[in-house]
């Protein structure tokens, strides 16, 4: 019997085309890079826009509408639960959204990015009792797209109540260059949060199994 690693890579996706969150482009990327995610087109939707439902809404649409042109297959790499929570609107969902745009829509079935790269399993395991935020390298790196509108306050009121601090989820190498290049903007976003950002070395295993399982073989 194969491993679910060996599983994956007979995988192909030329028939697809994937719509991601921009907090994922860099792990979907290194995917590209090494030949696993052999798409007929990538696209990217803005980070961050689960602070702005309506406006994540638009861009899905728009991404479908192009990704079409390229395949009538579509895999969406968004979270069921929590990528979009419209207030106006509490019962629409992504799936909802999906449904509307016609057939031959797959979404890639986990809750949000941080559980396409450590299921839940994984993170309690990490976080060994402790409330903790976890992070990808995406919203480091977006940040003022994922927080945007937070103030101080905000951000007074909902992360130093995280006594485990913050764990990045970096399956890509992200921390150890961008520690490097760019120090001020880590302490910067660590003292805005209130707490202290630690790095977890993961694998992109997890997110190919869940591309996977979106592929109709």
């Amino acid at each position: 019997m194969k491993n679910t690693s060996e599983s994956n890579a007979d995988t192909s996706f030329e028939e697809y085309a994937i719509i991601a969150c921009g907090t994922l482009s860099g792990e979907i990327k290194k995917l590209q890079k090494t030949g696993f995610l052999n798409a007929a087109k990538v696209l990217f939707t803005k980070p961050g826009r689960h602070e702005v439902p309506r406006e994540l809404e638009e861009q899905l649409v728009q991404k479908i509408n192009v990704a079409r042109t390229h395949s009538e297959k579509i895999i969406v790499v968004y979270g069921g639960k929590f990528c979009y929570l419209n207030a106006s609107d509490p019962g629409r969902t992504i799936d909802m959204i999906l449904t509307e745009q016609g057939e031959n829509i797959s979404r890639i079935q986990a809750t949000h990015c941080i559980d396409m790269l450590a299921g839940v399993e994984e993170r309690t395991k990490i976080s060994a009792g402790k409330k903790v935020l976890y992070l990808t390298p995406g919203w480091i790196r977006f940040r003022n797209y994922v927080y945007q509108d937070w103030d101080k306050g905000k951000a007074n009121e909902n992360f130093p109540q995280h006594s485990g601090g913050a764990v990045l989820l970096d399956g890509i190498g992200f921390w150890d260059e961008y520690s490097v290049t760019h120090p001020e903007e880590i302490l910067d976003f660590s003292d805005w949060m209130g707490i202290p950002i630690a790095v977890h070395p993961v694998s992109l295993d997890r997110l190919k199994t869940l591309l996977a399982s979106c592929v109709c073989n």
